[in-house]
């Protein structure tokens, strides 16, 4: 399950060392760490990361197809956790030591910031391959952290971009090596710890302000 630990002035939340699917207990707990960012007072920022092969894998698709009577209400809480990370009052930064596919790619772009492994590893947006649409919200907030180019390729085609090729496409901020993920975050995120509190919450609510509505609709989630 994921925990939340403190360097300095950067929290390190740690989401796992499975597939850290989207399983909603795993939610909880994430959500329950962002409380703790967003409570705490003075200069911070926040790095998020995992261990082993996965970064994360998205859905916990086992756990909605054995209950597919919370499938509407299990949509709105990842929503809500996309939307939450995109608008957080602090400067976040996603550590990509291991595959990062479908809303666990999504969930890497909530993030300010990305730092990818180079060598090894997928960021992919499955979708097309697996039949499974994207959301509106999705879709939204895709767009909104993507150039119109790289959207496009990666929702359509279900491409797996490695490091260098994610790099390239804009869809991260650094390519490093395998033992430099985690400490290429943590010094972006140092740097940018005073950047926090109300102001950047505005500033960011209103930069993706339909990527957020969308994800905040509760009244048709699924399109």
């Amino acid at each position: 399950m994921p925990t939340l630990d403190r360097q300095d002035d950067v929290f390190i939340l740690d989401i796992g060392d499975t597939e850290n699917r989207f399983h909603p207990d795993w939610i909880a707990s994430v959500n329950t760490a962002l409380d703790e960012v967003e409570k705490a007072d003075g200069p911070r920022a926040l790095v998020t990361a995992a261990t082993g092969k996965f970064f994360s894998n998205g859905l916990d698709l086992d756990w909605l197809f054995a209950n597919p009577e919370q499938h509407r209400d299990y949509v709105v809480s990842v929503h809500e956790l996309l939307a939450r990370m995109l608008s957080l009052p602090v400067i976040t930064v996603a550590a990509l030591q291991g595959h990062t596919f479908a809303a666990g790619a999504m969930f890497s772009l909530a993030h300010d910031f990305r730092v990818m492994r180079a060598d090894r590893g997928f960021w992919c947006l499955p979708e097309a391959d697996i039949n499974i649409p994207f959301t509106p919200g999705m879709s939204a907030l895709i767009q909104a952290r993507l150039t119109p180019r790289a959207a496009h390729e990666s929702m359509t085609t279900a491409r797996r971009y490695g490091g260098g090729d994610a790099l390239a496409a804009g869809i991260v901020d650094r390519a490093v090596d395998e033992d430099a993920v985690r400490a290429t975050a943590l010094e972006i995120a140092g740097a940018l710890t005073a950047k926090t509190g109300p102001t950047l919450g505005t500033i960011k609510s209103r930069m993706y302000g339909p990527a957020l509505e969308a994800l905040r609709d509760k009244e048709n989630p699924l399109g």
